[in-house]
């Protein structure tokens, strides 16, 4: 083989390497960027939850909601990724997931589940769905991805009931839990809101923040957060629908 021979056979080979390198990398690139845009409701919390009836031995039912939404400010649109655990050994049984929007907060869907009708929604709360979750097996999770607008003007929460099948015990509730932000964005394109921080909208047709403090705007939703979780008890609107149970010695 003749040294020129060689030299071409070399280049070309030399080519298709750094071809193959320079896609590779291209590829990874789209991936990992896919990745971030895809996952940008950061991890999921437990904040404002709480165990109200006692589950079945070996079950721990636990709800997670993203850290962070994105409130786009034209369409007043946002996506949240309701997630219902079950953190103990065994598996759970039947259970419900429901997703309660309040004030600012509206759900208007929630993947594979069904509409909760205005006369069985709770006091204060503005929308709700229902998921038939089934029997969760013990380390295992279910997520469900939720449609909802957010006024912007106004304060939100969101509630994440764990219910029994028949609605009599309600093993965890998280929430009502506000979505919300102390600095507000109106001029930008989108409003990042943090779980578990009070709403601080503008004021209309201004850039100031309103008077704070307790006033008309706050009282619904302490009483809807005081209607979904009694002292002591289940306190549900939903199993107070619900014929009661017999005292337990």
């Amino acid at each position: 083989m003749s040294s020129r021979r060689a030299t071409t056979i070399t280049t070309a080979i030399a080519t298709t390497i750094t071809g193959s390198l320079l896609t590779a990398s291209f590829s990874a690139v789209m991936i990992l960027s896919f990745t971030a845009s895809a996952d940008d409701q950061g991890p999921g919390s437990s904040k404002g939850g709480k165990a109200i009836d006692a589950a079945p031995a070996g079950v721990k039912l636990t709800t997670l909601l993203p850290e962070k939404i994105s409130v786009d400010n034209s369409s007043k649109k946002t996506a949240i990724t309701a997630t219902v655990k079950n953190e103990g050994t065994k598996a759970s049984g039947e259970i419900d997931l429901l997703v309660v929007g309040f004030d600012g907060l509206k759900v208007n869907g929630v993947q594979g589940c069904s509409a909760i009708g205005e006369k069985d929604l709770p006091p204060g709360s503005n929308s709700g769905f229902k998921c038939s979750v089934g029997a969760l097996a013990a380390g295992r999770s279910k997520s469900y991805a939720v449609d909802a607008t957010y006024d912007l003007s106004k304060a939100g929460k969101i509630c994440l009931p764990v219910m029994s099948a028949d609605g009599k015990e309600t093993f965890w509730q998280q929430g009502p839990v506000p979505f919300g932000t102390t600095n507000p964005s109106p001029n930008a394109p989108a409003t990042p809101l943090l779980l578990g921080t009070d709403n601080k909208p503008v004021a209309p047709g201004g850039d100031t923040l309103p008077k704070t403090g307790v006033g008309d705007d706050v009282l619904p939703l302490g009483a809807a957060g005081a209607a979904l979780i009694a002292a002591g008890a289940a306190g549900l609107y939903w199993s107070q629908r619900r014929p009661r149970q017999p005292l337990r010695g």
